[in-house]
């Protein structure tokens, strides 16, 4: 089955044509939203940025899955059915800690793998690479933090709010120390659509794309 993994260097919502092609790819639903809970954030409302638009598009049903440490066995079913799953944004360590080797990230992996559509927004695409390479900008205690990643996308580094964090540096020197055939700088209006980890489709303010090819 082909893959199909969807990237956004913001929040949501969804570049409009990469929308549809991600709603396209979902047979309907159900779409999961996975996301970590904030303190004092209504999430219900903060997911219609999610869903209402790809309402237009055809889905209708949601499952909305907040990550912890201890998913309960009716969220790892759930989320085994689904039939789209969107990682939201938000403290970039913490969606490593609950998605990465654990049951959750096996599914996400699993269903990615039969070709169900992933996207992943600010902290979702940072963690979506075999390695999660967080800026001192995105860290509690400004470090710079190399760390296991999804491997949904292999042999590439992502940048996320790479206009606003200023992430040209960041950009570079991650490319040089991990050794991947491509680098990614996302801004917060730039989407990208990779089909079998080939990038067929970008969408808002052109992404930077570093590529080893081209520097050999």
């Amino acid at each position: 089955m082909p893959t199909h993994l969807f990237l956004f260097g913001g929040g949501p919502p969804f570049r409009p044509n990469l929308r549809t092609r991600f709603a396209a790819l979902t047979n309907g639903g159900p779409v999961a939203i996975l996301y970590v809970p904030r303190t004092g954030k209504d999430w219900t409302s903060y997911a219609s940025i999610y869903t209402k638009p790809l309402e237009e598009d055809g889905i209708s049903s949601f499952v909305h899955l907040p990550l912890s440490d201890a998913p309960t066995d009716e969220q790892l079913a759930q989320l085994q059915q689904c039939q789209g799953i969107i990682i939201s944004g938000g403290e970039t360590e913490l969606y490593q800690q609950y998605l990465v080797a654990t049951p959750i990230g096996d599914i996400i992996q699993s269903r990615f793998a039969d070709g169900v559509p992933v996207a992943g927004f600010s902290a979702g695409a940072l963690v979506s690479p075999e390695r999660c390479v967080i800026p001192e900008i995105d860290q509690r205690d400004n470090r710079r933090l190399r760390l296991p990643g999804l491997a949904l996308l292999k042999d590439a580094v992502v940048c996320v709010h790479y206009e606003t964090w200023g992430e040209a540096a960041h950009l570079t020197q991650s490319f040089t120390e991990e050794s991947t055939d491509r680098a990614f700088g996302l801004a917060d209006e730039s989407g990208i659509y990779l089909r079998d980890q080939y990038l067929v489709e970008t969408e808002g303010t052109d992404p930077v794309v570093l590529s080893r090819s081209l520097v050999r």
